[in-house]
């Protein structure tokens, strides 16, 4: 039999996943496994839910924090195809009036945000534009990705959330997921823009899981994020907890999917999320207040 060389650079993103899995598989010296699961402990999604019962909504937000704080952690999220303009202009003048971290919006609509939002800082501090590349299934080149994320900066983007190549994942080809996500967080650093890479975590393993989170924190991303909100399912706790295990302190993790109000915002709180992305974020805010709000998520 022929031995094959493993070039070096894959043979380093073996070596990096393998002892990330390694490191989730096994429970460190001090930690044990949960019984339900046989996960570490802070990753359960039981221990979780007990946490966030106990009171974790008012631990994370609002232990000195105001509903202005809870905005800062939104990017207030529009990505339905069929969004119109007169939408886009009412997300980002909830945006300014809210105080949300940023607008996420399809491409399309960048110089559009951008220009509703230049000037205007959102409840003393500025709105930023986020766009998604390679939206929403992730399955475009990587030549594609680069090209659309540079255009989105020079439409004025301040963030970019991508979607990986979840094929390439899933058929074990660490380095073209690695390049897929270098693509697009290369011309980020260059410009000073913040990258957030999107696992689709219901379409994943655990294993792949860590994979993801390992391959994006060597390309260098700023957050990793759980969904898109178009896949089969959105965030879980359990989800964020892992993402947040494999990644450590230094990075973002970002909640994206099916969060609807503040209750779920805190749970991802509790699990390790910075940041959340949702489309009811003025529910959200709403309730933080302690104010009711209609269907649609308005306040009164």
């Amino acid at each position: 039999m022929t031995q094959t060389t493993i070039p070096a650079d894959l043979d380093r993103l073996v070596r990096v996943v393998i002892e990330e899995l390694g490191a989730v598989a096994r429970a460190p010296a001090g930690t044990t496994r949960c019984g339900c699961h046989g996960w570490l402990d802070e990753c359960c999604p039981d221990r979780l839910r007990g946490v966030v019962q106990a009171g974790a909504s008012r631990l994370g937000l609002h232990g000195g924090a105001g509903a202005g704080d809870v905005a800062s952690m939104i990017d207030h999220t529009l990505l339905r195809p069929d969004a119109s303009r007169s939408d886009i202009e009412t997300l980002c003048r909830e945006a300014l009036e809210l105080g949300f971290a940023t607008v996420c919006v399809n491409p399309t609509w960048m110089s559009a945000c951008a220009h509703l939002l230049r000037g205007a800082p959102g409840r003393g501090r500025r709105v930023l534009v986020c766009a998604v590349v390679g939206f929403p299934l992730g399955a475009t080149t990587c030549d594609v990705k680069h090209y659309e994320t540079r255009r989105a900066i020079f439409d004025g983007a301040g963030e970019i959330d991508m979607v990986i190549n979840v094929g390439a994942l899933k058929s074990g080809d660490l380095r073209l997921v690695e390049r897929d996500i270098e693509s697009v967080t290369a011309p980020c650093r260059e410009a000073g823009v913040l990258s957030k890479v999107i696992i689709e975590a219901a379409l994943l393993t655990d294993e792949e899981k860590v994979a993801a989170c390992t391959l994006a924190r060597a390309a260098g991303a700023d957050y990793v994020k759980t969904s898109t909100g178009f896949g089969p399912g959105g965030a879980t706790t359990a989800d964020v907890a892992l993402m947040r295990r494999v990644v450590g302190p230094g990075m973002g993790v970002k909640a994206a999917g099916g969060v609807r109000d503040l209750e779920a915002l805190a749970a991802m709180v509790a699990a390790g999320a910075t940041r959340v992305g949702a489309s009811a974020g003025v529910r959200i805010v709403e309730e933080s207040r302690g104010r009711q709000t209609t269907p649609d998520g308005r306040g009164y």
